[in-house]
Formats: structure tokens, C-alpha cells, sequence
């Protein structure tokens, strides 16, 4: 790595994360215990909810949400195509069938007329992928999963502290997943929160997600707790321990600021490239909804350009910025080609986003030299590749 180089993230660490880690470990108590169960107050407050299970994933979150809403064998979950792996394969967990869905035309998230098309009487549930953090039409798949009795489930790795109408994700539907993942808007190293105002969900969540077992399980090795106990069902190892726990109470108090940070990050590249022709800005959303700019992602128009995305990625490699390309669609990976028969094709407008995408650094450690150098970098690429190069001459 160069010395000046820009990764595509890097952590804000300061010393109350130092401190709040180093108060845990003289504790002596490391796994789940006071301080998890402070951070799911904290987050459950923050967000607007009545209930937050603090997990060790977003994956596992949402392998929760659908085993606490009775996805079982057989059953069908609409996925959207455009999202990461975890959103689909916690369906498979529990033997139930991802049926994918398109993104929105000349956008990422999942487009509610293509989901409604692919509902069956198998049908049992929707997940809402937030991407890059801004909202999805909550309104349209809520309407959508009302008229057809199924679920909706919030996919919100990307999206704290995005808002729709108001409300700020994870208040909002039936139950709703978050990440801590390292690179999240916050972290915990790894980690993840289902949030819900649905007391029978929240306690089946806190009851599967350590083993199946019944009452406050992690008092067993207390003053305060018995050492019986009762397996009341075929549960998981989803728990976040006290270590992690203390990184996120620490970085939820400063979530409002990252937040703000990104969205400075967001508006300047914003104007930056708005003027150019050859690159197609990212969803903002509207009026109703705050974006949580997790993802900065860009899409370039190729038949604008003489160089590729993968030369704009090596040029920034170069340059020592780091760079990603999120994501992928299910239907092109071989999993979902073999078990499901998609393939190529299946899903257009998830497939262009993909072909054209490039994801830049975006997080509020970066100093505002490093943005403009990133936003420098892109410049210059364009400049120097474009078809119309008069355009930017002089």
C-alpha cells in the first residue's frame, strides 16, 4: 500500500471507542451481557423503535427475521437480484425458495411492479434491500405486501441513519436488519441489530439467537442467574458479545456526525461530476426520504467513453485510491444458475447498473484533500477519455 493512498475505507476509531473496549475488558464479563443489552436501548431509541436484538450479523439479523415470521420449506421470499449474498442465502437457511427481482429502471433498488409480477400463492414474504442507503418505495412494497398478506423485511445494511416519510429505517416495517460490518456507517468490527415493534418477534429473536434457550441465558455465570436452564427450540449462535457491544454504544454517539460528514463527501462529488455527460449520478431520493450515503456509487455511460471501468478502477488503483463495485446480481453467480435455473438476461435493468457501476471512498475519516484528490482522479479519466473531448478542452 502507498503511504498517501486512499483506501476505500478506513474506520473512525478515537479514544472513546478505546475507552469504552478497555472498560469491558477489566470488567472481566467479555460475551453477551449489560453492556449488549445498553447498545440495543441505545439503538432501539436512536432509531424509533420499540425493539432492537443486538446480533453478530446483518446476515444473521435477517436469518432471524424470517425464521420469527414463519418462513419455513417450500416457502417463497421475493429478493431483489442487485444485493449482496447475505439477503438471499438466509432464505435458503431455512429451505424456502429466493425468488429474485429487478432494480427500478436507471436505479439499484428493488422495483415493486417487477416483484408484484413475480408473487405466487407461495409467497410469504419481501425483502427491501436499502442500497447504498437510500430508501427504497416503501410505500409502494407495504401496499404491495398488505394486498397480498406477506411480509415485508428491511434489508438496512446500508441505511442507518436513512429516513422515509420521517421515520427513520428501522421503525418502520415488520422487522428490520442492520450491519455493523467494518466498513458500515457504524461498526462493531462485526456485528448486526434487528429492530421491530413487534414484542412477540423480539422475543422469539432474543430467544434464537442464543442456542433456543429460554430467559436471560447469558446470567447462567452471574450472581443473578440459576444455572438451569430450558431449549425451547432449535436455535442459533447469533449472539453479540459485551466487547462488541461497547464499540457500538461508543460509535452510535457519533452517528448523527458520520452522517453529516458523508453528506458533505456525497454533495461535493455531487457537484463535481454532475457536469460531466459520461457519468450517471447516483439515486439521491426525494423529499420523503434521507439518504445515509453508505455507497457513493457512480455508473459511467460506456458508449461515451473510450477506456472501460475497469481502466477507471486501474487508474485509481494507480493513484492509490481504492475502489469497489457493489454488487454483483445474484441470478449472475453460479449458485443461482445452477439451483434456480437464472441465468443472463433474467434481469436487465440490475444487470446495467452492474456493467456501469463504480463505487468511490465515502466515509468521514476522509479529509477533504483526499475527496477532491478522488474526485480529481475521476476527472482526469474522463477527461482524458471521452469521445467528445472538445467539451472539456481549455
Amino acid at each position: 500500500m502507498q503511504e498517501n493512498s486512499i483506501p476505500f475505507h478506513r474506520p473512525s476509531i478515537g479514544p472513546e471507542e478505546l475507552q469504552a473496549v478497555r472498560e469491558v475488558l477489566e470488567s472481566r464479563w467479555l460475551t453477551t451481557g449489560p453492556v449488549t443489552q445498553q447498545f440495543e436501548r441505545d439503538f432501539a431509541s436512536f432509531v424509533g423503535c420499540k425493539y432492537a436484538v443486538a446480533v453478530n450479523s446483518c446476515t444473521s439479523a435477517l436469518h432471524i427475521a424470517l425464521d420469527a415470521v414463519g418462513i419455513t420449506a417450500g416457502d417463497e421470499v421475493l429478493v431483489p437480484s442487485y444485493t449482496f449474498a447475505a439477503t438471499a442465502e438466509v432464505v435458503v437457511y431455512l429451505g424456502a425458495r429466493p425468488v429474485l427481482c429487478d432494480s427500478l429502471p436507471g436505479e439499484f433498488n428493488i422495483d415493486p411492479a417487477d416483484a408484484a409480477r413475480r408473487i405466487t400463492p407461495k409467497t410469504r414474504a419481501i425483502i427491501a434491500v436499502h442500497i447504498a442507503g437510500e430508501p427504497c418505495d416503501l410505500r409502494a412494497l407495504r401496499k404491495l405486501a398488505e394486498l397480498h398478506s406477506i411480509h415485508l423485511i428491511e434489508d438496512a445494511a446500508h441505511a442507518l441513519p436513512a429516513s422515509y416519510d420521517g421515520q427513520r429505517i428501522g421503525s418502520i416495517s415488520e422487522i428490520t436488519a442492520f450491519s455493523f460490518y467494518a466498513t458500515k456507517t457504524i461498526t462493531t468490527g462485526e456485528g448486526g441489530m434487528l429492530t421491530t415493534n413487534d414484542q412477540a418477534y423480539a422475543t422469539r429473536a432474543s430467544v434464537m439467537r442464543l442456542h433456543g434457550i429460554s430467559g436471560d441465558a447469558w446470567k447462567r455465570y452471574t450472581n443473578q442467574g440459576s444455572w438451569y436452564y430450558e431449549i425451547i427450540d432449535a436455535g442459533f449462535k447469533s449472539n453479540m458479545p459485551d466487547l462488541l457491544a461497547a464499540l457500538g454504544i461508543a460509535q452510535l454517539k457519533k452517528a448523527e456526525a458520520f452522517h453529516l460528514r458523508r453528506r458533505e463527501i456525497a454533495d461535493f462529488y455531487l457537484r463535481t461530476f454532475s457536469g460531466m455527460d459520461e457519468l450517471e449520478m447516483p439515486p439521491t431520493g426525494n423529499v420523503n426520504t434521507t439518504h445515509s450515503w453508505h455507497l457513493f456509487i457512480l455508473r459511467l455511460r460506456s458508449e461515451m467513453l473510450s477506456s472501460s471501468r475497469s481502466d477507471l478502477i486501474q487508474q485509481l488503483k494507480q493513484a492509490g485510491i481504492g475502489s469497489s463495485v457493489h454488487f454483483i446480481p445474484l441470478h449472475l453467480h453460479p449458485y443461482y444458475r445452477d439451483h434456480y435455473g437464472y441465468c443472463s438476461g433474467d434481469f436487465p435493468h440490475a444487470e446495467d447498473a452492474f456493467m456501469r457501476c463504480i463505487s468511490l471512498p465515502i466515509y468521514p475519516d476522509m479529509s477533504d484533500a483526499e475527496v477532491k484528490r478522488v474526485a480529481t482522479t475521476v476527472e482526469q479519466f474522463i477527461q482524458k477519455n471521452c469521445r467528445r473531448q472538445h467539451a472539456y478542452a481549455g
